[in-house]
């Protein structure tokens, strides 16, 4: 798996006050777990630009005070209004355990079922795997070029050398639908989401 380097600053205090003036100043508090210690810092906010406003997945190496760690992206909370990052936990990672995360599918090939009309269903973005560091791919890869109209790929369908997916075994991955059907189940997702923007705002999430 690719590897991302962040650079920041450890916190001389630790509170709200703390926190929220490191925010005017356009940096994000963070926490990393897992561990001897629990390690308190900062990290400038654009720097996240690349970790965490993409579809990838990253290690990440973390330099603080002179000192490397290993790392993945545990939370972001973000503000309930302006969407900015308020606090960032990571969590360290060694070479000999294993890791939980998640990672992009990637579809190869052209559905025979799409080829007669049909259209593809992206039910997972991302699947949760486990493995260790050194084994972690960059995505996973399915191929899709057998799926006829109303087939379907499940997560107890993909089987991968050292990792072990985590999500329910019966959950469907990808499918191939015809064309009348998927928009209307488009249709009432987006009935749905038009119900949920009508439901009360989340309140701002604690973080220091």
């Amino acid at each position: 798996m690719k590897a991302l380097k962040l650079s920041g600053s450890l916190r001389e205090n630790v509170g709200k006050k703390d926190a929220k003036m490191l925010r005017k100043e356009g940096n994000v508090p963070c926490v990393l777990y897992g561990g001897e210690k629990q390690v308190h810092f900062v990290i400038a906010q654009k720097a996240f630009k690349d970790l965490i406003f993409t579809p990838n997945t990253y290690l990440v190496e973390l330099s603080l005070a002179g000192k490397a760690y290993n790392a993945i992206l545990q939370d972001v909370q973000y503000h309930p209004v302006s969407d900015s990052i308020l606090h960032v936990d990571f969590i360290q990672i060694s070479d000999d355990r294993e890791v939980a995360l998640s990672v992009p599918v990637l579809s190869i090939g052209t559905s025979k079922g799409v080829l007669k009309g049909g259209r593809l269903i992206k039910k997972y973005r991302k699947l949760k795997i486990k493995a260790l560091p050194g084994n972690l791919p960059d995505f996973i890869e399915v191929d899709i070029t057998a799926l006829g109209i109303n087939d379907s790929i499940k997560v107890s369908d993909l089987s991968r050398e050292n990792l072990t997916f985590l999500d329910p075994p019966t959950s469907v991955v990808l499918m191939v639908k015809s064309a009348r059907v998927a928009e209307a189940d488009e249709d009432e997702l987006l009935e749905e989401a038009e119900g949920d923007e009508t439901a009360a705002p989340a309140t701002e999430a604690k973080a220091e």
